[in-house]
This record gives C-alpha cells, structure tokens and sequence, in this order.
C-alpha cells in the first residue's frame, strides 16, 4: 500500500492556508503532523480524507508504486476532534453502523472484540450518550477496528485519555502498523511510537514566507 500526496494546497475561508505539501508514504510508516493551533493540521487531515477538497493537488492510494491510483478517502479512516457516534443509539449500534457504512472489504473485528480490546469489553449494550468523555473516545476508536480500512488518520486521537488509554492506543496503532498499514495524525502529545516522519505545519506564515516552496 502506498499514500502519495502531491502540491496540496488548501483555502481557509477566501487565504491559503498551506500550499505545495507533498509526501509518500509506505506500508508500515506513520507521519504526525506538528506545528501551532491554526497552522492548517486538520485541514491537512481532512483534505487526505476527502472531507475537503483541496485547491491543488491531488491525494491517492495504489497497491505498488505503478499500480492504478485511486483517491485515499477509499481507503482510509478518519478519526476527527468529534467521536461521530450518535448518543441515543448504544455503542452496538453505533459500531454496527460504522461496519455497514466502511464496508464491504476486508473484515474487521466483532464488536465485542473492538470492544475488548480498547478495554471495555460488555457495556455494548449501553446508549453511547450515558458514558464517559473517556469511554466516549475509546469506542471511537474501536470503529477504526471494526472496519478494516489501511490508512489511519487521526486528530489529535487520545484527546480526552488518561495514560493507561494513551498505551492502549498506541499498542493498537503500532499493531494496524506492523500489519502494513498506513497513519497520519495531528496531535499536541506524542503517541510513544518508535519510528516515525515528522511533517511541521506553519499555516498562513509559512505560505507568505514561502516555507512549502
């Protein structure tokens, strides 16, 4: 599997926000995004998504190098500042959703294995409104899980997580990792990975002083 993104650029409201990024990315890499709030992280994000279109430039997956290009937001998972879960529904329903809106393709976990493994096995049945912001995010990230999809992007993904939730989630991430998937992720606290890209955000400064090129 490999993510290229190549020139993106990207307006917020009538300013250019970030131009001229581009990066390649392989089976088993992650790249985390830094840099100040507003720098354009999350738009960056979304752009890769497909949640906003780009000005220029262009963002797409391939099995291997020559092969046919497709769009990544095919391919991909978004995890935003937002858990998109709907509170009166219970956690079952909400992950049973996610199944049957990201398939068909490769299986994923049941929803009682995403469940237990981020750590809240049997409390499915509970609507997703009476838990936790904590247990909120969790089963957020277990949607990642119950379908499969190989690029992760993740905002800012272990907002809202005390530090047991933070290893939880990078034990997961280095997993989808070691099984050739792909991660972008914006976030203010390291995810303790091993190895990773780094790719600095500067925002409006960097386009007027030129910093993307």
């Amino acid at each position: 599997m490999h993510l290229t993104a190549e020139n993106l650029a990207a307006r917020r409201g009538e300013d250019l926000i970030f131009v001229n990024v581009s990066f390649s990315l392989q089976a088993g890499e992650a790249l985390i995004l830094t840099g100040k709030n507003g720098s354009g992280k999350s738009t960056l994000l979304r752009v890769i998504a497909g949640l906003l279109r780009p000005e220029k430039g262009s963002v797409t997956v391939s099995d291997s190098v020559d092969a046919e290009r497709h769009p990544a937001a095919v391919a991909s998972h978004y995890l935003g500042h937002r858990n998109a879960m709907k509170t009166e529904l219970t956690v079952a329903e909400n992950l049973d959703f996610w199944r049957s809106f990201l398939g068909p393709g490769k299986a994923g976990l049941s929803t009682e294995e995403a469940a237990e493994a981020v750590g809240l096995p049997g409390i499915t049945h509970l609507p997703f409104g009476y838990l936790s912001a904590g247990q909120q995010r969790r089963f957020a990230f277990a949607k990642l899980l119950v379908a499969h999809r190989p690029v992760w992007i993740l905002d800012e993904p272990t907002a809202a997580l005390d530090a047991s939730a933070d290893r939880l989630f990078t034990e997961l991430i280095e997993m989808h990792l070691r099984e050739g998937g792909i991660v972008v992720a914006a976030t203010h606290q390291p995810l303790g990975l091993k190895e990773t890209r780094e790719l600095r955000m500067t925002g409006f400064t960097g386009v007027e002083q030129g910093v993307w090129g």
